[in-house]
């Protein structure tokens, strides 16, 4: 296969302008440089970019999309150019620590032509990996790559071969679980996933919860995942399995009421199509260690 060509993704809501400038002279460092960088401004203006010396296509958005709608929209312009294989797309406030992530993506990508995933690890300034941030059960050693289920919101990279095939982002998500829908919907397709911690996004630590809508959206996107993706048997299960555990981690009153609230919404608005996946998926990811109900 011939050397694949990288486009960047990255979305904004214009409240890191500091953290975006460091990104971008982090992404001019790379020494396999992408054919095209787009930046799309999630419901906000965007300014000039003096840390990346070369051409950024600036999209900005009346409206705030959501994480996987602005994704969504960098993706469909990337796929305009017609020149760009490989996207990589970074979350706005990470850094590229190391030079040579982007031909180490370039090189996997080449040598496998079905591959359709790549996770970077993320770690904060520190070296840590939060346990979250390591798609597998077994998260003791985030250095221990390889086949996965699931990946990385933070930092990744997509074969545009694989999205024409599988979708873009489930845009109606508008926040968490979203990376799930996709890694299931490219698992079904034959579509292989590596969690790759040489390739490393430095984050900040954070949690998801400090987002207001978190646990709202947190149940009623389990419960469209549930209701699109699963074989009906699993649904119960799956469903049944994090609602024991949400009550067993939530400490929140508040949050405990917003997320049953996100429960029924799950189960009385539309989810989109279904396309469960096919048996021999879930054993799939049973024999990688996270079958589809954890």
């Amino acid at each position: 296969m011939s050397e694949p060509r990288l486009g960047v993704a990255i979305v904004t809501m214009g409240n890191r302008p500091r953290e975006l400038d460091a990104l971008l002279a982090s992404v001019a460092k790379q020494d396999v440089a992408p054919v095209r960088l787009v930046v799309v401004g999630n419901g906000t203006p965007l300014p000039e970019f003096p840390a990346y010396p070369g051409e950024v296509t600036a999209v900005e958005l009346d409206e705030n999309l959501g994480c996987p709608g602005g994704r969504n929209v960098a993706l469909r312009r990337l796929r305009e150019f017609g020149d760009v294989d490989v996207a990589v797309e970074l979350d706005d406030d990470g850094l590229l620590v190391d030079p040579g992530v982007f031909r180490t993506v370039r090189d996997l990508f080449a040598a496998d032509p079905r591959l359709g995933i790549i996770g970077f690890r993320i770690a904060d300034e520190t070296g840590e990996t939060q346990r979250r941030h390591v798609p597998r059960l077994r998260a003791g050693d985030p250095m221990r790559g390889g086949p996965v289920t699931a990946f990385l919101g933070g930092g990744h990279a997509f074969s545009m071969r694989m999205l024409a095939e599988t979708g873009d982002w489930p845009a109606e998500f508008f926040f968490t679980h979203e990376e799930t829908d996709l890694a299931w919907r490219a698992l079904d397709a034959g579509w292989t996933i590596r969690y790759e911690p040489e390739l490393l996004l430095q984050h900040p630590k954070t949690s998801p919860a400090r987002h207001a809508v978190y646990y709202r959206m947190t149940a009623r996107n389990r419960v469209w995942l549930a209701r699109r993706r699963l074989p009906l048997p699993l649904i119960p299960v799956y469903l049944g399995v994090w609602t024991l555990l949400t009550l067993a981690r939530t400490r929140s009153a508040a949050g405990l009421r917003a997320w049953a609230a996100g429960f029924l919404e799950g189960w009385r608005t539309p989810c989109g199509e279904r396309r469960p996946m096919r048996w021999r998926t879930v054993r799939l990811m049973t024999r990688l260690g996270r079958p589809p109900v954890l």
